[in-house]
């Protein structure tokens, strides 16, 4: 199976991204060109070639506190309307150019606003980039839905103010808000007041947890601030039990994590490179599809990770063994568990995944 599902092909499945950052997906010419035009000069290296190389050797540390400096950069270069414009865009194209047939891509608008900018303001830019790549892609023949995430900083003090602004765009193209940042020191549970707004106004949210810290994180995103999935989440197989007999036994919270079907957002090469994971081979992606979680697979930051879509599931096929159908099962797990409107879902699922799924699969002989 590994050997007929090459990269070449996987590009060809569709895909739902879940979990992706616009400041850690900015294309390495970009970062260059932005800061040569906005003047930007702490740069490691202006050659994009060198500079890519950099982003993904310092993401390499298997430190998750290492891994988040590299953002100083990409963020520096992201301090206006057009430049946001622009990478949003390039989220867009890059993203249907892999494959992805709907992504809900995630970003900080607190962290945009060193030269003046409103939150509005950085919304909007962001949201615009991301409507105009839409229209573009689909000229082009390859149609992809993007959707925003509003992320608000675990370490500082505004994510009410976030959640607020997630709720008055959530009809122009925000379907939910998010924290990040740091998880060690900082629970979710010190931005409850934000959590309450943003279920008081029967809108989405995710959290990150269960990445650097571990269970009691999740414990806190799923049971206190009732999120509706898990970013990461990896973690969680800190509670299962493998016994002598190959046996596995889920303890109460991973028990309860996937009897209610909470999405697991994972990202197996950033995993890895934060130290939440050994290795591909050792991700708990693996166990975590075998019992039967809510397991969607995605690529968190596609500059630090120098990664996409197909490369991740390409690593899962390589060094894990998935099938063809793991993989549609992946997909359909994303899209089930996507912030937009039921219909559209289904809508998405069962005259575009399935159907590509089905084609492909009757191409190379693969019975599902």
């Amino acid at each position: 199976m590994s050997q007929t599902l090459t990269p070449e092909i996987i590009k060809t499945v569709p895909k739902v991204l879940l979990h992706d950052h616009l400041d850690g997906g900015v294309r390495p010419a970009t970062v260059a060109d932005l800061a040569k035009e906005f003047g930007y000069k702490n740069l490691p290296t202006t050659d994009p070639i060198e500079l890519a190389k950099w982003f993904r050797d310092n993401c390499d540390s298997g430190s998750l506190e290492k891994y988040l400096e590299a953002f100083v950069h990409t963020v520096g270069v992201m301090q206006t309307t057009a430049a946001l414009e622009r990478v949003a865009f390039e989220a867009a194209e890059d993203l249907a150019n892999d494959g992805v047939v709907y992504a809900e891509v995630r970003f900080a608008p607190e962290l945009h606003q060193n030269q003046g900018l409103t939150l509005d303001q950085v919304v909007e830019a962001v949201l615009k980039g991301f409507q105009r790549g839409e229209e573009t892609m689909a000229r082009n023949g390859k149609p992809i839905v993007v959707r925003a995430l509003l992320t608000a900083i675990r370490t500082a003090a505004r994510s009410i103010e976030i959640a607020e602004l997630s709720v008055k765009w959530r009809e122009k193209g925000v379907v939910g808000f998010d924290i990040a940042g740091k998880e060690a020191g900082f629970p979710p549970t010190r931005h409850l007041d934000a959590f309450d707004a943003v279920r008081r106004a029967n809108f989405h949210m995710t959290i990150h947890a269960g990445e650097a810290f571990g269970l009691p994180s999740i414990w806190e995103a799923v049971q206190i601030c009732g999120t509706d999935r898990l970013g990461h989440g990896v973690k969680i197989v800190d509670d299962l039990s493998f016994q002598s007999n190959g046996e596995i036994k889920l303890g109460e919270l991973s028990a309860y994590v996937r009897d209610r079907r909470v999405p697991l957002e994972l990202c197996p090469s950033s995993n890895v490179q934060t130290g939440a994971a050994k290795s591909i081979k050792e991700h708990p992606i693996g166990v975590l599809t075998k019992l039967g979680f809510r397991a969607t697979v995605n690529t968190d930051n596609r500059l630090m990770s120098d990664t996409s879509m197909t490369k991740e599931m390409t690593l899962l096929v390589n060094e894990l063994g998935f099938t063809l159908k793991q993989l549609q099962w992946l997909t359909v797990n994303a899209m089930k568990s996507s912030f937009i409107p039921f219909d559209q879902r289904l809508k998405l699922i069962n005259e575009t995944i399935k159907p590509t799924y089905a084609k492909i699969a009757q191409e190379l002989g693969i019975k599902f």
